[in-house]
């Protein structure tokens, strides 16, 4: 009977801990979608806190987090947070068209459906030239915002890239540079262990003519 006993106290253990990783993702959803917090790791920890779950093993992965967010998105925001994605979705598609030498390549929550009126189009453009994108916006009258960002392109290398930041009718827009190279490899996503999911201009403008609004 002991054993008997611990196997059950141990399934126990498994689904306590299981309804505290729902309770975590659900709580890290609303912080991401009603504090613009787009950090996964970040809101999962601050999630945990803020329900006084000191677990680490409860800690949902960031695909549980995802799946929480469009869930809340659906369930809280309906047709708003879908009109913010079309929108989003629109917006990237004339930036893209207007950064055509670049070779652009949108990335994120525009591209695989769960924007919101918080997040920013995100796109990859792509130079071997230093500075050729600062010059072309600055060209164009476009004031922006310099920052410096880390991709992770395999398990063993990182890159550290320029990212330009600006806002355009109201929508927060947000451009890493990559050298060309990087056309052929996408980093890794920060979300699952897997390449980045990118659409050229092409399968964007296909997106949006087959499926408006709707996630990837």
């Amino acid at each position: 009977m002991p054993r008997l006993h611990g196997h059950h106290a141990a399934r126990r253990a498994q689904g306590n801990r299981q309804q505290l990783r729902r309770r975590i993702a659900l709580e890290a959803a609303r912080l991401i979608s009603e504090h613009g917090l787009r950090d996964y790791h970040r809101a999962k920890l601050r999630a945990a806190e803020r329900l006084g779950i000191r677990d680490d093993q409860a800690l949902p992965h960031n695909d549980e987090i995802e799946s929480a967010l469009r869930e809340h998105q659906r369930l809280f925001f309906g047709n708003s947070q879908i009109e913010a994605l079309q929108a989003r979705r629109l917006a990237a598609r004339e930036a893209m068209r207007f950064l055509q030498r670049f070779e652009p390549r949108l990335v994120g929550a525009v591209l695989e459906g769960t924007a919101d009126q918080h997040s920013a189009v995100c796109l990859h453009l792509f130079s071997d030239t230093p500075g050729e994108v600062e010059q072309f916006l600055s060209e164009h009258g476009i004031r922006y915002e310099l920052r410096e960002r880390r991709l992770r392109m395999d398990r063993e290398r990182n890159l550290t890239i320029e990212v330009l930041q600006f806002i355009a009718d109201d929508i927060a827009f947000d451009l890493s540079v990559l050298p060309r190279d990087g056309l052929r490899q996408a980093p890794l996503d920060r979300v699952r262990p897997r390449a980045m999911q990118r659409a050229s201009l092409g399968a964007l403008e296909a997106l949006l003519r087959a499926h408006p609004a709707a996630p990837m």
